[in-house]
């Protein structure tokens, strides 16, 4: 039997948002559907809303979910998992702003009607249209009776912290963060595989049918963070130590460490070795590469994504000139 000891690629999975655009085909090179306002490609998630299956190869058409099933040491480095591949890696196209939202950490998830994982998140711009802002957390001072009251008087606006991002930045988004992804932004991320979020403001606008999408006041703010106020960008001062790693130690530039995952960027033309008996997902935001594992060796567009299991030996990435490669995997423990 054939043995998932080779990079993984999967088919992305494509959401249609009233946010979205054109730009996953037309500048990440994707292929949505021809009906739809295509904003999301998910390209390597198992979770029910959504089940990467594999897209070539001699695993075609076997889910990562079966995969682990299978082969839970050679996909993960562990044993069996109880539950599903915690990470999801997606591109969004942002056309228009996006809803002012929250989401739960794992506990709060746990305890509703259908249980989720909490979502705790991370953006990395690859393209920001000369205007751009993102919301990242409330401005300081704001406490639960200000928002509350800015809620019902239509002043959300008011009290979010605004960044101006550019190309190559990055925002870590944990749990309880109020955030929302503005207009003219191109992004990668990384969460937790969970499709819980709670919208407290959504622009006042409406769908194709004229009808506003639903709010979650109550529970957004019973979550909310509000000792947390303003989020900068990763590396500006203004997060934990815990959190950077110097840019010049390693290869690979940790942006973001946390409990649920790590992410890293790498730019340089050397030879970047991935890690070693853990599972990876690797995508290419910008440029192309070559990854080798082995005897394999795999041609790596722009925005293209493959999952390197734990039986990868020896998986190092080739970076062609002007390109970059984010690498998420698990934390140590």
């Amino acid at each position: 039997m054939f043995l998932p000891d080779h990079p993984l690629r999967f088919a992305p999975i494509f959401r249609s948002y009233i946010w979205g655009g054109e730009r996953l085909a037309s500048q990440l090179g994707k292929k949505p559907p021809a009906s739809g306002v295509w904003a999301e490609s998910w390209e390597i998630v198992d979770h029910r809303e959504g089940e990467s299956c594999v897209s070539e190869g001699p695993f075609q058409g076997w889910t990562i979910r079966q995969l682990i099933e299978s082969f839970p040491v050679e996909i993960t480095g562990y044993d069996t998992p109880r539950e599903r591949f915690p990470l999801l890696l997606k591109y969004l196209d942002c056309q228009r702003v996006l809803s002012v939202q929250v989401h739960p950490d794992d506990e709060y998830g746990s305890k509703m009607e259908t249980p989720d994982r909490g979502k705790t998140e991370a953006w990395y711009v690859i393209d920001a249209e000369p205007g751009a802002v993102l919301y990242a957390g409330l401005k300081e001072g704001i406490d639960r009776p200000t928002l509350v009251r800015a809620i019902e008087e239509g002043r959300t606006e008011e009290c979010l912290h605004v960044l101006y991002p550019r190309a190559g930045d990055c925002v870590f988004i944990p749990a309880g963060t109020v955030h929302a992804l503005g207009a003219g932004l191109l992004v990668a991320e990384i969460q937790q595989a969970s499709d819980c979020t709670f919208r407290l403001f959504d622009w006042n606008r409406v769908d194709k049918d004229g009808k506003p999408r639903a709010l979650h006041v109550e529970q957004a703010v019973e979550v909310i963070d509000f000792n947390r106020g303003p989020v900068s960008f990763v590396g500006s001062g203004n997060e934990s130590d815990s959190l950077v790693a110097p840019k010049d130690s390693t290869l690979w530039r940790s942006l973001v460490e946390c409990d649920k995952f790590k992410l890293s960027e790498a730019t340089s033309p050397l030879p970047l070795p991935l890690p070693s008996n853990r599972v990876s997902i690797l995508t290419i935001p910008k440029g192309s590469a070559t990854l080798r594992c082995g005897d394999h060796s795999l041609e790596l567009q722009h925005a293209e994504t493959v999952l390197v299991p734990a039986a990868c030996k020896d998986a190092v990435v080739k970076l062609q000139p002007d390109s970059i490669a984010l690498l998420s995997t698990l934390p140590n423990s």
